[in-house]
C-alpha cells in the first residue's frame, strides 16, 4: 500500500462485521492510507468476557453492559477530539453493534432494560458518515478466530456466530437513508 495520503471524503467511517471478519485489519489499512485517527474496540478489558464464553446465560447482561459503557465512553472521548493533522476517523466498530449483540445474547426482560439504557446513551451520539459491513461465511470467521489465537475465543461455535450475521443483515436491509 502506498504511503502517500489522500483525503478521505468522510469525517467518520465505521467498519462493522462479525467476530473475525477483518474489521481491525481493514480499519488499520484505511487509517494508514488516508492518515485518519484510528479507534479500535477495547474488548480485552471486559472482565466478564471469559466467563461469558463459558456460561453465556449467566454472564450475558454484565458482558453486554460493560461493552456498551466502554464503547460509549471511548467513542464519546475520541469523537470530541479534533486533530489538525488527521481529518478523518475510522473505527473498527459501530455503536449500534452494542444493541444487536444484546438482542442476540439477552433474555427478554434484560434486553428491554438494556435497550432503554442504550437509547439514552445513543440519543445525541454522532453517527458514522459511512458504515462499511464486512461479511464472511461462518467457516472463514472460525478460521480467522483460530488464527489470532485468543484463548477466550477458542470455544466459539458456528451456532454463536450465525445469529449476529442474521441480525446485522436484517438491520442493514432496513436502512433507507444511510451512506452504506
Amino acid at each position: 500500500m502506498s504511503t502517500a495520503h489522500t483525503t478521505l471524503p468522510y469525517r467518520f467511517v465505521a467498519i462493522e462485521g462479525n467476530i473475525g471478519a477483518g474489521k481491525t485489519t481493514l480499519s488499520r489499512m484505511i487509517a494508514e492510507q488516508y492518515n485518519c485517527r484510528l479507534i479500535l474496540e477495547e474488548f480485552s478489558d471486559n472482565p466478564f468476557l471469559p466467563f461469558f464464553y463459558e456460561n453465556p446465560e449467566r454472564y450475558a447482561f454484565p458482558v453486554e453492559l460493560f461493552f456498551m459503557t466502554e464503547r460509549h465512553k471511548q467513542l464519546q472521548s475520541e469523537l470530541a477530539q479534533t486533530d489538525l493533522f488527521q481529518q478523518g476517523i475510522v473505527s473498527d466498530y459501530f455503536f449500534l453493534k452494542t444493541l444487536l449483540f444484546a438482542n442476540n445474547n439477552l433474555q427478554d426482560e434484560e434486553y428491554r432494560l438494556f435497550q432503554r439504557l442504550f437509547h439514552i446513551l445513543n440519543a445525541n451520539f454522532p453517527k458514522p458518515d459511512l458504515l462499511v459491513y464486512l461479511h464472511r461465511p461462518v467457516d472463514q470467521l472460525l478460521i480467522n478466530i483460530k488464527k489470532r489465537g485468543r484463548d477466550f475465543e477458542k470455544d466459539i461455535t458456528p451456532a454463536s456466530l450465525n445469529p449476529f450475521n442474521r441480525l446485522i443483515l436484517n438491520f442493514l436491509k432496513q436502512i433507507r437513508n444511510y451512506p452504506c
